[in-house]
């Protein structure tokens, strides 16, 4: 059972480290298209669905498709990252009771 958990937290953590990485790459595409169109925002603004198609997106309406994907590749990576921490959390603390139990 111990080395079930260990192998899962590991894989979790592995998962992590790969998620982070992928969406790191597809934000800094998308950031650099951004930069080099100089459009202007704030973190506030791309972290509301209504706010960029209110706010920016008629601002920048050539920029839209990198805007919207910047947006949602970085809340995905928020969402996903949060989850697995979660989990590895989680099972981290199931390890560390079951290693008091043994």
């Amino acid at each position: 059972m111990r080395i079930l958990l260990i192998t899962i937290v590991c894989i979790l953590f592995v998962a992590m480290l790969g998620v982070n990485l992928y969406f790191r790459a597809k934000v800094l595409r998308a950031y650099r298209v951004l930069v080099q169109n100089r459009v202007d925002f704030t973190p506030a603004q791309i972290f509301s669905k209504t706010r960029v198609e209110d706010e920016i997106i008629p601002q920048y309406p050539a920029s839209a498709e990198a805007i919207r994907n910047f947006s949602a590749y970085l809340q995905l990576s928020i969402k996903m990252t949060t989850v697995l921490m979660a989990l590895i959390t989680a099972f981290g603390a199931i390890l560390m009771w079951y290693r008091h139990e043994v």
